[in-house]
């Protein structure tokens, strides 16, 4: 498994869509910090990029690399390998390659900037950690699609439809059932709906972290309740664990089972 990870790895890192990715957060971030020349604010305003394009770069790089190795892929299958070895390592690969990317895109500039003797050094910690949490869910969630549809297009189809939903349609539904049962307690209901999308509990852990969850109105101070406390920001971090378990798991069982 580790020698699948170390070639999917240097076959990204020598992939120029790796390097685009990599200059992307390095450019975003001098220019956030040139504008802003506050940390806390360029804080806040990369976490509203990275909890939606961080998800869809592991959507579309987990999709798009195991179509374009499948030769690769079948040639493996045809040596004494076990297949959860080969697709796991492939995926490992993926998601470290991207989350490297990510880490040392951001890192430069803000350490460049002094981020070491700022007292916002904890909360761009918060901020790397579950990008890079959200890089490792995705790129497990795009593999899962991809296994489970031999069709490219239908598989692309699946994996940018999924993103959406978690990015978009996910909370229209959520506001629209807040507002619909406004007469009830919530409360449960809200932290429940919160805990499955990764996404939206990456973007209220920021929040809260960043001690501006007003900003999220009446759910605010229900979230800040109970991920406010360290039960909470414990809780909340399994959760994201889970997310990153639990379909790396389907990957082992459904590369077991498919028939190549």
């Amino acid at each position: 498994m580790f020698k699948i990870l170390k070639y999917s790895f240097y076959d990204l890192m020598r992939s120029s869509w790796s390097y685009v990715y990599f200059l992307f957060y390095l450019g975003l971030g001098s220019v956030l910090l040139f504008l802003n020349n506050d940390v806390s604010k360029a804080v806040i305003t990369l976490m509203n990029i990275i909890v939606v394009l961080t998800p869809l770069i592991g959507t579309i790089f987990g999709v798009m690399y195991y179509y374009n190795s499948r030769e690769f892929t079948e040639l493996l299958l045809a040596q004494p390998l076990k297949r959860s070895t080969i697709f796991i390592g492939q995926y490992l690969g993926v998601a470290i390659s991207l989350a490297m990317s990510l880490v040392i895109g951001l890192g430069i500039p803000f350490f460049a900037y002094g981020l070491l003797q700022s007292t916002e050094i904890f909360n761009f910690l918060s901020l790397i950690i579950v990008g890079t949490f959200l890089t490792f869910i995705f790129t497990a969630l795009a593999f899962n699609i991809a296994l489970s549809n031999e069709n490219k297009i239908k598989g692309f189809g699946y994996a940018i439809l999924l993103w959406l939903f978690l990015a978009v349609i996910y909370d229209g539904l959520f506001l629209i059932s807040l507002v619909v049962f406004q007469d009830y307690p919530l409360d449960k209901l809200s932290l429940t709906a919160t805990m499955f999308n990764p996404i939206d509990l990456s973007r209220i852990l920021i929040l809260l972290k960043l001690d501006i969850s007003a900003l999220l109105g009446y759910t605010g101070a229900i979230f800040q309740q109970f991920f406010g406390t360290n039960l909470g920001m414990i809780s909340s971090l399994a959760a994201l664990l889970i997310w990153v378990i639990f379909p790396v798991y389907r990957i082992y069982k459904k590369s077991a089972k498919k028939d190549f």
